[in-house]
């Protein structure tokens, strides 16, 4: 009997497990969110003009849909070794995460919450990959300082994100907040442009199709780690 599992677009799913011992990710990226806005009014309220921007342009279709083929991607990790889709597949389903860049917070703390999930992830038979923008250059580092158990993989010239249809331009306004921060994306990314994928999720499995999806127009938001393993344990029961 095949099962249906949740889909969204671009608000972060709540963990539906017990959340009394820590909190959720979107608890911890929410008090970030506010913490920095105080900090810097000026980043916070480009943000949303951004995301407001791009939701006019979101109607639930960016990206693969569940039920469609995962497009297959062919990337190097950060010691250089080009790691496919297709390989991770022969093992069980692939939680694919499309990432803005090492220099993002809410990216960083994401990621963080996924390596907690790791063990829960592994024993439901499924693994995770990270995919963002950067260069080996500083994937490599990133991956060691916040002790990431599974592989990062550069997306050279944004050309997978693009297949996916998810990448955005930031804007005038960003690219002057990033340049005056030090944020240098060109350098980061070896390209010129001010580009950036979409912050998304899929859950791919054994067959290449897309069983669950989150595209976060709101990027600082994210899909929780809990969700991720309900909808494994639902795929795997199926």
């Amino acid at each position: 009997m095949r099962r249906t599992l949740h889909q969204s677009n671009s608000k972060a799913a709540t963990p539906s497990g017990n959340s009394a011992e820590t909190e959720s990710l979107n608890a911890r990226l929410t008090a970030y969110r506010e913490q920095s806005a105080k900090l810097r009014p000026d980043f916070a309220k480009a943000y949303d003009r951004l995301v407001e921007r791009l939701a006019k342009l979101d109607r639930g279709e960016v990206g693969p849909q569940v039920g469609e083929p995962m497009p297959a991607f062919d990337l190097p990790d950060e010691t250089g070794r080009l790691i496919s889709l297709n390989s991770m597949l022969q093992s069980g389903p692939v939680v694919v995460s499309i990432n803005r860049g090492h220099w993002c917070p809410y990216c960083k703390m994401e990621l963080r919450a996924l390596a907690a999930a790791q063990d829960r992830i592994e024993r439901l038979g499924a693994k995770i990959v990270s995919i963002m923008p950067d260069t080996a250059q500083y994937t490599s580092g990133y991956a060691v300082q916040n002790d990431l158990p599974f592989p990062v993989l550069s997306d050279m010239d944004l050309g997978y994100s693009l297949s996916l249809g998810l990448i955005f331009w930031v804007g005038a306004e960003v690219q002057q907040l990033y340049q005056d921060a030090g944020i240098e994306l060109e350098k980061y990314q070896g390209r010129d442009g001010h580009f950036l994928p979409m912050a998304a999720k899929f859950i791919v499995g054994s067959d290449g199709l897309v069983k669950m999806r989150q595209v976060n127009v709101e990027f600082r938001e994210r899909l929780e780690p809990e969700a991720i393993v309900a909808a494994l344990e639902t795929l795997g029961a199926a």
